[in-house]
């Protein structure tokens, strides 16, 4: 059995599991306990010492790194195939996961940080949404291109392009900033949203959003340290929040990644 573990707000969790889900593969989801913490252990921990989710077990073979893992899955179960034949169009697509899992992340990230997590206020709030907001009109238009006269960024059908899009685009959503539903990028998303692995996903995510309303008070008190690594790190300081960091490391509320044991 495979067993997938997660939190449903992951983006880098939703991919995998769309392309599960689009692949008829059964898999138990399980949430490491303490997420968020920086301090999981146990199955989790040895599956991933990073101690970030999504991690795979499949008989005994454990993976992180979702790239890796969506590597893993389409080796493993090549129907349905998810990559597009040509090489070109591969490496087109995986280009496309690049800049979602790095540039995307980091902004919807850094809006999770304000709204959910009450980092800023204030002006200093409304300087980072307008950043956000602005980066992500920008982002949407470079998908837009890449999308170009296709119905999926896959090209003919829906695949690893699209999987790895869908999470970023719906969370801009959540966050005030969907794309126009009439243009090239909105009537993508109509369309990807209609497919029950994409609908399936977004409502198991849609779900977990009451649990937010409680986070801020757990960070304030450092029992909840969310980990700013690399494009985080870059997107908050370069987009004005570098005292939100400096606030973050001097009440000890946030985190880096793990060191390997």
């Amino acid at each position: 059995m495979v067993t997938l573990y997660e939190h449903p707000l992951s983006p880098y969790a939703q991919k995998v599991k769309i392309a599960l889900r689009e692949k008829g593969i059964a898999f138990d989801l399980k949430m490491p306990d303490a997420i968020g913490t920086g301090q999981t252990a146990g199955e989790f921990m040895s599956a991933n010492p990073r101690g970030e989710v999504p991690a795979l077990v499949d008989d005994g073979v454990a993976i992180f790194d979702s790239t890796i893992i969506l590597e893993y899955i389409e080796d493993k179960w090549p129907s349905v195939p998810m990559l597009p034949k040509s090489p070109a169009d591969r490496a087109r697509t995986r280009m496309l996961e690049e800049v979602c899992d790095t540039h995307y992340e980091a902004i919807n990230w850094g809006l999770g940080e304000i709204g959910w997590f009450r980092r800023a206020e204030g002006e200093l709030a409304e300087t980072l949404r307008d950043k956000a907001a602005e980066q992500t009109e920008k982002l949407h238009a470079w998908l837009e291109r890449q999308l170009g006269k296709h119905d999926w960024f896959n090209g003919a059908s829906f695949g690893w392009g699209d999987l790895s899009v869908v999470p970023y685009v719906a969370g801009s959503a959540n966050f005030g900033n969907a794309p126009d539903e009439g243009s090239p990028l909105g009537k993508w998303f109509a369309r990807a949203r209609a497919r029950e692995s994409v609908a399936t996903t977004l409502r198991e995510s849609g779900a977990s959003t009451s649990a937010m309303e409680t986070v801020a008070d757990i960070v304030a008190q450092g029992l909840f340290k969310r980990e700013y690594r690399d494009h985080r790190l870059e997107w908050m300081i370069r987009s004005g929040g570098i005292d939100v960091v400096l606030a973050g490391l001097e009440k000890n509320n946030i985190r880096f990644s793990n060191d390997f044991q």
